[in-house]
């Protein structure tokens, strides 16, 4: 488990291809490694890694073919920057909000935009995942724990202060970029919840509705 608070950037310093996967050899000198060891994770743009191997600037993971096809992770290059977090403890202070590193979905940047010294993005989502995202509710981006500032269909707004695009990728985000989204994990267990009993029936799908909810005590 993870905060979505980015503890350091890194770079990438080499893709190897390897059988139909990749490993990927990460740069990562402004992130404490003294307490990493082999087989502890660590969220590379907000993908749960496993460290394979540590080297003298940082360390190596073994990424899965499903995961280049369902993270942007795929299409990074030599070079490219990433936003790194050690797994947290729990004596650490969880000042995001819980992230799993597993990647939903990859979004796109639909525009960007000044706001006095803080930048808006608007981001949009799969379609598949807009029914997670609320409001004032949170998101995690590229592994940075963000609160929603707007939603409309399958877009976000995202407002961006100076610290945040300091510190991680996000200041190199422009119109096309691509994203990695994991949305939060209560609204995922939530929607199974209230499927009930029907949860267990392979195939069945329960939709979300008014009726629903009311029957469920959610609303009167």
């Amino acid at each position: 488990m993870f905060t979505g608070i980015i503890q350091a950037q890194g770079s990438i310093a080499e893709m190897q291809q390897r059988g139909g996967d990749m490993r990927l050899q990460i740069n990562a000198d402004k992130l404490d490694l003294s307490d990493v060891f082999l087989g502890d994770s660590i969220a590379v743009n907000g993908v749960c890694l496993t460290v394979v191997e540590l080297t003298d600037k940082g360390f190596s993971a073994d990424i899965s073919n499903e995961t280049l096809v369902l993270t942007s992770l795929g299409g990074l290059k030599t070079g490219s920057p990433v936003n790194l977090e050690k797994a947290l403890t729990l004596a650490d202070r969880l000042g995001g909000h819980l992230v799993s590193g597993h990647v939903d979905g990859v979004g796109t940047v639909i525009s960007r935009s000044n706001d006095g010294r803080s930048v808006r993005f608007v981001i949009e989502a799969p379609a598949v995942l807009a029914r997670y995202i609320a409001h004032k509710g949170s998101i995690c981006v590229d592994g940075t724990s963000l609160t929603v500032n707007a939603v409309d269909g399958v877009s976000f707004e995202l407002n961006i202060v100076p610290h945040t695009l300091d510190e991680t990728i996000m200041g190199d985000y422009q119109a096309g970029s691509e994203v990695n989204l994991e949305v939060d994990l209560i609204a995922r267990y939530l929607e199974r919840l209230l499927q009930g009993d029907k949860a267990a029936i392979p195939g069945d799908k329960v939709e979300i509705d008014e009726a629903l909810l009311k029957k469920t005590g959610f609303i009167a």
